[in-house]
């Protein structure tokens, strides 16, 4: 069984879907997806920098244009899709419509909404998001209810991601859990908390006019690990999760239970593969970060083991 896994925010990097658009079609893949999240993916995916593209308006639609660009040639070379998907975070939305829940041009609207509704919530409360490596796990997350955090995202691996008003997180670097390391990231804001109240209830909006079809293929949620059957639900998670925990490690925690025998990390890749040598040790993985990593995870999706020809 091979799951594709689709990266969420903080992947991006200067230029990555250069080497991309030398790809045919993906040029006007990409002028339809700017259209529909109403941003220009390709100036801000080749020559805009760091700062620009860190940008939540930009950054999440970028991010999710991507996994689909990767996701449809890697089909395209393979002759075959994966057996299952996941997304961590916004990588939701690239995961929910190659599962076949709705289109990439659905998916591309959904984003573009959520980013600028994420970026104006942020900026009503001047707050961020720290990554905490190591240490105990239930010291750590009674350090975070003292300092009145909130554990963001639990990403596995010893890794907590947490979320709050920005002297908080300054108390939390400068008074660590014994073993633990605390690593501020470049995000405008508390992602997956209350704090995005405000952009959960216009991405509901948005929303309730969309047709959800049932998942085409194994789907797991980021809400709790789960494997979703139904469309509607699918659809519903992607708005409450703005406001709600990532639970990658139980996501990682039901790929080994249904045993699966290859990952494969979309582009913008490299994070979630990561993550994925600690908790799901000994499982294959390939990070597409380029075109000239389609030939390696063409050759883990189409594994004998997995039903196909080598």
């Amino acid at each position: 069984m091979i799951v594709f896994a689709c990266p969420g925010q903080g992947s991006q990097t200067p230029g990555f879907l250069s080497p991309w658009l030398e790809l045919d079609g993906v040029a006007e893949d990409l002028a339809a997806y700017s259209d529909a999240a109403e941003v220009d993916l390709v100036t801000h995916g080749t020559i805009s920098d760091a700062d620009t593209i860190r940008d939540t308006r930009i950054a999440q639609p970028l991010i999710v244009a991507a996994s689909l660009i990767a996701d449809k040639a890697l089909r395209e070379r393979a002759g075959r899709g994966p057996d299952g998907i996941a997304g961590h975070s916004v990588g939701e939305f690239a995961a929910v419509a190659a599962a076949g829940v709705f289109d990439g041009i659905t998916a591309m609207t959904l984003v573009g909404i959520r980013g600028r509704a994420m970026a104006d919530a942020a900026a009503q409360t001047p707050t961020g998001m720290s990554a905490v490596v190591g240490g105990d796990e239930e010291a750590v997350l009674a350090l975070l209810a003292d300092l009145d955090l909130t554990p963001a995202n639990y990403n596995g691996g010893g890794q907590i991601v947490a979320a709050g008003a920005l002297p908080a997180l300054t108390a939390l670097a400068e008074t660590p859990v014994r073993g633990s390391r605390v690593i501020p990231l470049q995000v405008a804001g508390a992602f997956h908390t209350d704090y995005m109240a405000s952009a959960v209830a216009l991405l509901r909006d948005a929303a309730g006019g969309v047709d959800a079809a049932d998942p085409a293929l194994t789907l797991w949620t980021n809400k709790d690990g789960s494997v979703l059957g139904d469309g509607a639900t699918a659809l519903q998670n992607l708005v409450t999760q703005v406001s709600s925990p990532v639970r990658w490690d139980l996501c990682m925690a039901s790929f080994a239970a249904h045993g699966i025998t290859g990952l494969i990390e979309l582009t913008p890749a490299g994070a979630l593969t990561g993550l994925a040598k600690r908790g799901l040790r000994g499982v294959p993985a390939v990070a597409v970060k380029t075109p000239d990593d389609l030939d390696a995870a063409v050759a883990l999706l189409n594994t004998p083991s997995n039903g196909e020809a080598a």
